[in-house]
C-alpha cells in the first residue's frame, strides 16, 4: 500500500531533511523522492523512513517493504519517462560508493544508447552521489557539475508530477 507524502511529518536522508514536497509516494516503512542530481531523466530514490546506514541493518519487514515500493515506483516511472528498462542500484557502504549513510535504492529509467557503454551508468551514479553530498554539505562544486544540481522548486515540480501516478 502506498500513499501521498502527507502521511509522514519528517523525512530524513542520512543527516539531511528531505522536504515533503520532494517526496512523491510512501509505504508503511519507506518513501520515494526525487533526486538532487539525477543521472538520467526520472532518476529517483527509495529509502526506509528509519535512518540506517547499511542494508543488513534493516529488519525483514523493512526489506520487503523497500523492494515492494521499488517495484511499484519502477513500474510507474519506466513508461512515464518513455524508458524500456530500469537500473536498480544500492551502494551499500562507503567502499561501494555510498556517500549518504542511509540505505537507498537508485531507480533509473533506461533507454537504448543513454550511455555509450551500459556499465558507465554506475560511474555516473557514483559521481552524482558524491556531487549531491557535497551540495548538501554546502561545499563548493565544480561549475560544470554545479549546473545540473536542481533547485528545491525544480524537485518539487517533478515530485508533484510523479505524485499523480500514485493517487
Amino acid at each position: 500500500m502506498t500513499s501521498t507524502s502527507t502521511d509522514f511529518k519528517e523525512y530524513l536522508f542520512g543527516p539531511w531533511k528531505i522536504d515533503s514536497d520532494e517526496v512523491f509516494t510512501t509505504s508503511q516503512h519507506c518513501f520515494a523522492f526525487v533526486n538532487l542530481k539525477p543521472v538520467v531523466p526520472g532518476h529517483v530514490l527509495v529509502s526506509p523512513k528509519r535512518v540506517v546506514a547499511r542494508f543488513a541493518e534493516l529488519d525483514s519487514a523493512e526489506v520487503a517493504d523497500l523492494w515492494c515500493l521499488v517495484q511499484r515506483v519502477g513500474s510507474a516511472i519506466e513508461p512515464y519517462f518513455g524508458a524500456q528498462s530500469l537500473t536498480l542500484a544500492i551502494q551499500d557502504g562507503p567502499c561501494a560508493g555510498q556517500t549518504v549513510p542511509h540505505v537507498h535504492v537508485h531507480i533509473l529509467p533506461r533507454r537504448a544508447g543513454d550511455f555509450e557503454r551500459n556499465d558507465e551508468v554506475y560511474d555516473a551514479i557514483d559521481a552524482a552521489s558524491k556531487d549531491a553530498a557535497s551540495a548538501h554539505k554546502g561545499e563548493h562544486l565544480d561549475l560544470d557539475k554545479e549546473r545540473s544540481v536542481r533547485t528545491p522548486a525544480e524537485m518539487a515540480a517533478e515530485a508533484a508530477q510523479l505524485r499523480t501516478l500514485f493517487n
